[in-house]
Protein backbone atom coordinates (compact mmCIF):
# COMPACT_ATOMS: atom_id res chain seq x y z
CA UNK A 1 0.00 0.00 0.00
CA UNK A 2 1.19 3.51 -0.71
CA UNK A 3 0.53 4.72 2.41
CA UNK A 4 2.64 1.72 4.53
CA UNK A 5 5.71 4.12 5.31
CA UNK A 6 3.36 6.32 7.27
CA UNK A 7 3.03 3.37 9.98
CA UNK A 8 5.75 3.04 12.78
CA UNK A 9 6.06 -0.51 13.33
CA UNK A 10 8.01 -1.82 16.62
CA UNK A 11 8.19 -5.40 17.24
CA UNK A 12 9.69 -6.89 20.46
CA UNK A 13 11.60 -9.63 21.26
CA UNK A 14 9.56 -10.12 24.31
CA UNK A 15 6.64 -9.46 26.53
CA UNK A 16 9.11 -8.11 28.81
CA UNK A 17 10.53 -6.20 26.58
CA UNK A 18 7.30 -4.84 25.17
CA UNK A 19 6.50 -3.97 28.84
CA UNK A 20 9.94 -2.23 29.49
CA UNK A 21 9.84 -0.09 26.57
CA UNK A 22 10.03 3.45 27.12
CA UNK A 23 6.76 3.96 24.86
CA UNK A 24 4.76 1.49 27.39
CA UNK A 25 5.73 2.80 30.55
CA UNK A 26 2.39 5.27 30.78
CA UNK A 27 -1.20 4.47 30.32
CA UNK A 28 -3.47 1.65 30.84
CA UNK A 29 -2.77 -1.90 29.16
CA UNK A 30 -6.24 -2.30 27.72
CA UNK A 31 -6.80 -5.88 26.81
CA UNK A 32 -10.36 -6.66 24.21
CA UNK A 33 -11.13 -10.05 24.84
CA UNK A 34 -13.86 -12.61 24.52
CA UNK A 35 -13.48 -12.93 28.35
CA UNK A 36 -14.04 -8.90 29.27
CA UNK A 37 -15.95 -8.13 31.94
CA UNK A 38 -16.98 -4.86 30.76
CA UNK A 39 -18.69 -3.36 27.76
CA UNK A 40 -16.19 -1.59 25.54
CA UNK A 41 -18.56 1.67 24.58
CA UNK A 42 -19.34 2.06 28.61
CA UNK A 43 -15.59 2.52 28.95
CA UNK A 44 -13.51 5.72 29.15
CA UNK A 45 -10.57 5.83 27.15
CA UNK A 46 -7.17 8.29 27.66
CA UNK A 47 -4.98 9.35 25.98
CA UNK A 48 -1.53 6.96 26.18
CA UNK A 49 -3.66 3.73 26.70
CA UNK A 50 -2.37 0.45 24.80
CA UNK A 51 -5.08 -1.27 23.43
CA UNK A 52 -4.60 -4.77 23.12
CA UNK A 53 -5.63 -7.95 20.93
CA UNK A 54 -5.26 -11.75 21.55
CA UNK A 55 -4.67 -13.97 18.46
CA UNK A 56 -7.88 -14.92 16.74
CA UNK A 57 -7.25 -18.71 17.02
CA UNK A 58 -6.37 -18.44 21.55
CA UNK A 59 -6.98 -15.09 22.73
CA UNK A 60 -4.44 -13.51 24.80
CA UNK A 61 -2.26 -15.70 27.03
CA UNK A 62 -3.04 -15.62 30.80
CA UNK A 63 -0.11 -13.56 31.60
CA UNK A 64 -1.32 -10.59 28.95
CA UNK A 65 -5.13 -10.92 30.77
CA UNK A 66 -3.09 -10.39 34.65
CA UNK A 67 -1.05 -7.24 33.43
CA UNK A 68 -4.19 -5.77 31.66
CA UNK A 69 -5.90 -2.95 33.85
CA UNK A 70 -9.12 -3.41 31.69
CA UNK A 71 -10.36 -6.42 30.07
CA UNK A 72 -13.26 -5.07 27.66
CA UNK A 73 -15.70 -6.85 25.03
CA UNK A 74 -17.13 -6.38 22.15
CA UNK A 75 -20.33 -7.23 22.05
CA UNK A 76 -22.20 -9.41 19.65
CA UNK A 77 -25.15 -11.66 19.18
CA UNK A 78 -25.14 -15.18 19.45
CA UNK A 79 -24.29 -17.43 18.19
CA UNK A 80 -21.60 -15.76 16.64
CA UNK A 81 -18.72 -15.89 19.31
CA UNK A 82 -16.04 -13.64 18.40
CA UNK A 83 -14.81 -10.78 16.03
CA UNK A 84 -11.61 -11.51 13.60
CA UNK A 85 -9.07 -9.15 14.76
CA UNK A 86 -8.98 -6.94 12.09
CA UNK A 87 -12.66 -5.88 12.95
CA UNK A 88 -12.19 -6.02 16.55
CA UNK A 89 -9.15 -3.55 16.26
CA UNK A 90 -11.35 -0.95 14.17
CA UNK A 91 -13.98 -0.99 16.05
CA UNK A 92 -11.67 -0.64 19.41
CA UNK A 93 -9.50 2.13 18.19
CA UNK A 94 -12.15 4.06 16.23
CA UNK A 95 -13.72 3.92 19.57
CA UNK A 96 -10.97 5.28 21.20
CA UNK A 97 -9.75 7.96 19.16
CA UNK A 98 -13.49 9.10 19.19
CA UNK A 99 -13.11 9.35 23.12
CA UNK A 100 -10.07 11.23 22.96
CA UNK A 101 -10.31 13.28 20.23
CA UNK A 102 -7.47 11.37 18.27
CA UNK A 103 -8.56 11.84 14.50
CA UNK A 104 -6.96 13.98 12.64
CA UNK A 105 -8.44 17.49 12.31
CA UNK A 106 -9.62 18.40 9.01
CA UNK A 107 -8.93 14.88 7.91
CA UNK A 108 -10.01 13.96 3.84
CA UNK A 109 -13.61 12.72 4.37
CA UNK A 110 -13.10 10.35 1.09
Amino acid sequence: MDYGQNAVVIRHSSWSHFMAHEGRREGRLVLFTTRGAQNFTGFGFQPGDTLLFGQESAGAPEHVHAAAQARLLIPIRPPARSLNLVTAAAIAVGEALRQTDGFPSGAALG
